[in-house]
Formats: C-alpha cells, structure tokens, sequence
C-alpha cells in the first residue's frame, strides 16, 4: 500500500521513516493530547509521517487486576479528539470480532495484536473496514510466515496492509529483534519496528511484565539502518506511574534527541 492512501498522514515528501507513537494505553484526554501535542511538534519539525497510537483498551494482561482500560467508547472517543485536535491519523489496536467495525469508526489505522495474527476472522474483519490493517507479528512466528496474514487481507480486495516486527521470543522471559526478518517481510508489506515491546521481558513471576528502555535506542538505529520503512514507539510522559507497559516505554523528554539522531542515520543510508 501506498502511505498516501492514510487520511490527514503529513510529509510524506521527505523520504524519512514514518512513527506510530503514543502511550500502550488511553488513560485519560489530558495525557493523549499532552503527549499527542509534544510528538505532532517534534515530527512536524523533523518532517516525519505521523501517527498517533492508543490502545483503546487492554485485552491481554497477565493478570485479572491490571489496567484494561477507561471504558470502550470513551478512550475512542479520546482517540478522535486527539485526530481532530492535531489533524492526524491515529491507530489502535482490536482484540475481538465487534471490536473492528466499532474502532474503524473512531481511527485510521487497526492494529491486530501478536498473539491473535493468526485469529483469520479477527483479520478479516478488520480488512473489511477499509482501513489500514497493522498486522504485528506473533513472537512464535517466524517472518516468511507473514505473507499470509498479508494475503489474508489482499483476499479480502484490500491491500492496506502493514507488517509490524515486535520481537521474537528468547527463552521464557526475553525477546530479540532478527534484523534479517526486516527485508523478508518488507517484500510482503511495508514493515514496521515495534522497538519497544521488542525490548519486553514477559512471563515475570510478579505478572507485570519488565523490560529494557535503556536498550531503545540500540534497536531503533539498527532498524534505521535496515531499512524499515516505520518506527513504533510507545512514549509517556512519566513512564514509572504509566498504567500500562511502563517497563519499557520511553520518557516523553527523551523522543526528540532520539528522533533527530534516526533522521540524521536515515538521510545517510538514503545516501547510499
């Protein structure tokens, strides 16, 4: 698919990586707009397509009193106000059948989760929304296995696919990123690096899952410099009293430095 079929998606032009960024979790609107409002300016900035990303709610928690959510209808809500407010598409990911054709009302882009890539009904009906369908890659999955998860949305007569990479499991509680995985699923669909849930470290005996944001810059250069054709980076203004994923998220006050050094390595590699 072509970027420019993404409604209110900005600068395109400038031959740069595209970002999917925002928290793991809608908490509240005052934070998705503070957060929202910070990326738009520094992407903006650095000429980088954005898109702003949310979970709605939170399906998969390894236990029963971690934070799922605010409530459907409302964090959705949020979720468009943050488009209309900053003129920007937005992404968020689906866990169930309903789930797709009521999200697809409210953003641009449906993620479907690692764990349910596989699910063929939950991919196609997100397909058959006509939106963007951001398919992320199971950890026990391998990437040539990928070309067909894409060609599950193609059959539907969409071609509004992405591949998004977050890691592979090592072990019981590590991941790895294979940058070999990178050309293999670009010829299938543009791809994405989830670079901070690749830096997880699950299945932790407190059931709240850890992880190495010290690590993220180490892995998004290399993803630039393997040519991905996007970057995902779950960001939060205080990641330590974040409600969900806040192990490996990065510190809102450190995403500008960061960016500005990936655009500086991808104007290089386009040099090539």
């Amino acid at each position: 698919m072509q970027l420019n079929q993404i409604p209110k998606l900005k600068n395109l032009d400038a031959n740069n990586f595209f970002l999917l960024a925002g928290p793991c979790a809608i908490e509240g609107e005052d934070m998705a707009l503070r957060i929202a409002e910070k990326v738009v300016k520094i992407t903006d900035h650095l000429k980088i397509p954005y898109v702003f990303k949310g979970s709605f709610k939170k399906a998969n928690r390894s236990r029963i009193d971690s934070f799922t959510g605010i409530g459907d209808l409302k964090a959705l809500k949020i979720l468009r106000k943050v488009s209309e407010t900053f003129d920007i598409p937005t992404v968020t990911d689906i866990h169930e059948l309903s789930d797709a054709a009521m999200a697809a009302e409210y953003v641009d882009v449906l993620q479907i989760p690692a764990f349910l890539v596989r699910q063929t009904d939950l991919v196609v009906a997100a397909a058959e929304t006509g939106k963007v369908v951001n398919l992320k890659k199971g950890q026990f999955m391998s990437p040539e296995a990928m070309k067909h998860a894409v060609q599950k949305v193609k059959d539907t007569g969409s071609d509004k696919a992405w591949i998004t990479d977050r890691g592979t499991m090592f072990g019981y509680q590590d991941m790895i990123v294979d940058f070999r995985g990178i050309p293999t699923m670009r010829a299938f669909a543009p791809t994405v690096l989830d670079v901070t849930h690749s830096l997880q470290q699950p299945n932790q005996s407190s059931g709240v899952t850890g992880g190495r944001p010290d690590m993220i810059e180490t892995i998004a250069r290399a993803g630039i410099v393997n040519q991905v054709d996007g970057l995902f980076i779950e960001t939060h203004f205080d990641p330590a009293n974040a409600k969900s994923d806040g192990a490996n998220m990065l510190d809102l006050q450190y995403l500008e430095g960061l960016l500005t050094r990936l655009v500086a390595i991808r104007k290089t590699i386009n040099s090539f």
